[in-house]
């Protein structure tokens, strides 16, 4: 199975900031859109973000629209999410992995989901 890798998740105060990165090391998704998503503690896993395959269209979870960014660098088969003054609901672990031209269901099955990256926001 082929996965994304996340990474960039820490500890990190209210008010602080974060950048996610996601890495398509085998090159296999380059023209799929991707999408962040993130499960807290006891809870259901959410969509957070997505990012169409050439970057030209994003969306965003109404809880985090002008704080976190999405983008990706196609030379470097690397998707980011900038995250912008955190709040400590936005503690859990974050997923990226392929999504559907919607931008916000999961293209595949959970064999193409990796292991995520923990963000934790104190207050």
């Amino acid at each position: 199975q082929v996965q994304l890798v996340e990474s960039g998740g820490g500890l990190v105060q209210a008010g602080g900031s974060l950048r996610l990165s996601c890495v398509d090391s085998e090159h296999a998704f380059s023209h799929y859109s991707v999408g962040w998503f993130r499960q807290a503690p006891e809870k259901e896993r959410e969509w957070v973000a997505g990012i169409s395959w050439n970057g030209d269209f994003t969306n965003y979870r109404d809880s985090v629209k002008g704080r976190f960014t999405i983008s990706r660098d196609m030379r470097k088969n690397t998707v980011y999410l900038q995250m912008n003054g955190l709040k400590p609901e936005d503690t859990a672990v974050y997923y990226c992995t392929p999504v559907k031209p919607t931008l916000d269901t999961a293209y595949f099955g959970e064999d193409y989901w990796g292991k995520g990256t923990l963000v934790t926001v104190s207050s």
